[in-house]
């Protein structure tokens, strides 16, 4: 008896050891395949190469020049409505058995903001915005790529899914508010000059004006309410409303106080500093309370509370948040790294 236990004895610890190395190889192993997902700076699936006015999206193979007013009357087919607010319906639809996303105009009462929200589809096409499939603006409506996770707001539904679980992580976190940072970069420098994301009066209608790719990026989607900042005018202004809330800039809310009632006449115009304002609220919510956000956050703390300045003059720009953000997550990733090969 006391030899067989002696055998045993010797026999269990190397297996304890291959065990302890498999485990070591299996973080190598994740780290490698998670680097090799974040490290891009642009979602993947965007556009997939197509020159301007034209697309591809789902499984075609080819670009196809946008479709026109007869190609969308006769080859898009409605299935059902998968979305409705003040200004469109957007169906889920079918083009040569390819999925997408048809918008139709609401009300007459809004075809203003439709059209422009349809011209910035057309004059803002890039990996950071949704793929213009076609519009037509005489009848009101225009097709776009679909997405099936739907906006932003699912993120956390999304996450717990058993097949985006694994995912959940700082990683994927951390990148999906670089996509957002690298928009509003890209939308104070856009083509058609400095925007500023009106549609983001609280932290739900933000999330809202982004969709959830199947690879966990964001895109922007709906445009239809970015003015422009014209140097040397007085600004822009988010609606002809009183807007009120800890969520909006300070320069957006009424400065006159609660006894003289609210004139859009007088109320001062503002820039796209109100957008910078933003960015810490929706982060800690792209952040989550993953492992490792609470360092992020504590790294970020810096630029956040730049962010926040009362005078929006002394707050960065959105490309200064994003190279913050950028060293940030190179930082966690290097670090990630020597703890890895410290466990070797």
């Amino acid at each position: 008896m006391g030899r067989s236990s002696g055998r045993g004895a010797k026999c269990g610890v190397p297996a304890v050891v291959l065990c302890l190395v498999a485990l070591l190889c299996a973080n190598v192993l994740l780290y490698i395949y998670l680097d090799t997902v974040y490290q891009g700076s642009a979602p993947p699936s965007a556009h997939k190469h197509c020159p301007p006015g034209y697309f591809k999206v789902g499984t075609m193979t080819s670009c196809m020049p946008w479709l026109q007013c007869a190609e969308i009357s006769a080859d898009v087919r409605r299935l059902r409505l998968i979305g409705q607010g003040a200004v469109k319906k957007v169906y889920l639809s079918e083009w040569q058995g390819q999925k997408v996303a048809l918008s139709v105009l609401s009300s007459n009462q809004y075809k203003a903001d439709f059209l422009h929200g349809v011209s910035m589809l057309r004059s803002l096409q890039s990996v950071r915005v949704v793929t213009l499939v076609g519009a037509c603006e005489e009848d009101g409506v225009f097709v776009t790529e679909y997405h099936p996770l739907g906006s932003a707001l699912t993120l956390d539904a999304t996450l717990a899914q058993d097949r985006y679980h694994r995912q959940n992580s700082w990683q994927t976190r951390l990148r999906l508010a670089l996509d957002y940072v690298a928009f509003l970069v890209f939308l104070h420098n856009s083509p058609v000059g400095t925007r500023v994301m009106c549609d983001s009066n609280d932290l739900h209608k933000t999330l809202s004006q982004f969709l959830l790719t199947s690879d966990l990026r964001l895109l922007a989607n709906d445009l239809d309410a970015l003015p422009e900042v014209v140097p040397g005018r007085q600004g822009v202004k988010c609606g002809h409303h009183q807007l009120m809330g800890q969520f909006v800039a300070p320069e957006q809310l009424w400065p006159y106080g609660e006894d003289v009632p609210f004139s859009d006449n007088r109320m001062p115009g503002y820039d796209e500093k109100s957008d910078i304002w933003k960015i810490p609220d929706v982060t800690r919510f792209l952040l989550g309370h993953v492992s490792g956000s609470d360092v992020i956050h504590f790294h970020l703390f810096q630029i956040h509370a730049e962010c926040k300045k009362q005078d929006p003059r002394l707050r960065p720009s959105a490309r200064e948040v994003l190279n913050a953000y950028r060293s940030v997550y190179d930082s966690m990733k290097e670090s990630h790294t020597e703890i890895v090969r410290e466990m070797l």
